[in-house]
């Protein structure tokens, strides 16, 4: 049995740049790393086929976790039918990246466990077609994106703390993006000015989300009271820098939904995943 983590990620602001004729979006935000964990355990299964316990809620064939596995199979020259378990920590629909994340810890354990010969470049090439932000769990490194989210430029980030809250709400991302007001012409810009600025870096769906989700004004309210309450992805999860003169107890203890103390990541604990 094989048991790992699946990080989760906040993005430190994020700003759409512009939309392609497909109808895709063109975007520039941060991944950030954190240390909330979902879990996900790999056994061996007596038959061939691949199943997916510990997330009811989710159809197998819909569930991200299998569609890796199913991505990655035909690569396979010492396949084995599997038993995923998956202990669920990150909340669902809340913008840090949970199930994009557990499609990534597929594709890199199932890459060694069947030996599938594929390398990170391959591997994120894999993931693309999972999700736009399934690529930087492959990585497993902070990033500056751009494009759809595939561009990434790794970047060392400063060690921080930060509070997030998770709104009892869950954010439709088809609905945020049908709004007439989303902004989506903002002014491309560099690392370098969000280093000297970062508090002028905001996200393009806050005010739409605070608006049509009167549980994440709630909690962005809230926040506001202690520092720069920001919106993670389209939601629903909000979060603050921690900063010294903040009495952390007392934000998390009276917080009006559920609130995480969590940690940035330098990188993923994956980066170091080896099968002996």
């Amino acid at each position: 049995m094989i048991r790992v983590p699946s990080p989760a990620k906040l993005n430190l602001f994020l700003h759409i740049t512009g939309q392609l004729a497909n109808g895709y979006h063109q975007l520039q935000t941060i991944f950030q790393l954190i240390d909330l964990y979902d879990w996900l355990e790999f056994s061996p299964s007596s038959t061939a086929e691949i199943k997916i316990k510990g997330l009811n809620s989710v159809e197998q064939q819909q569930n991200l976790i299998y569609k890796a596995a199913k991505l990655i199979q035909p690569y396979a020259s010492q396949f084995c039918g599997l038993n995923i378990q998956i202990e669920k920590n990150i909340p669902m629909g809340a913008g840090l990246g949970g199930g994009s994340s557990n499609a990534a810890t597929t594709l890199i354990v199932l890459n060694q466990l069947w030996h599938c010969g594929r390398n990170k470049q391959q591997l994120s090439q894999l993931a693309m077609q999972l999700g736009a932000d399934v690529p930087i769990f492959v990585h497993g490194k902070n990033a500056w994106a751009e494009g759809i989210g595939e561009q990434l430029s790794f970047i060392n980030l400063p060690k921080k703390q930060f509070i997030a809250l998770k709104p009892d709400c869950f954010i439709s991302t088809q609905l945020l993006f049908s709004q007439k007001k989303l902004t989506r012409d903002s002014k491309q810009t560099k690392f370098c000015a969000y280093q000297q600025t970062p508090s002028d870096f905001g996200n393009n769906f806050e005010p739409l989300a605070r608006s049509l989700y009167p549980q994440v004004d709630e909690a962005m309210q809230y926040l506001d009271q202690f520092g720069v309450a920001k919106l993670t992805g389209t939601g629903a999860c909000v979060f603050v820098e921690v900063m010294e003169t903040m009495n952390i107890e007392f934000i998390l203890n009276h917080s009006p939904c559920t609130a995480y103390l969590v940690n940035s990541l330098d990188e993923s604990p994956l980066n170091q995943f080896s099968i002996a």
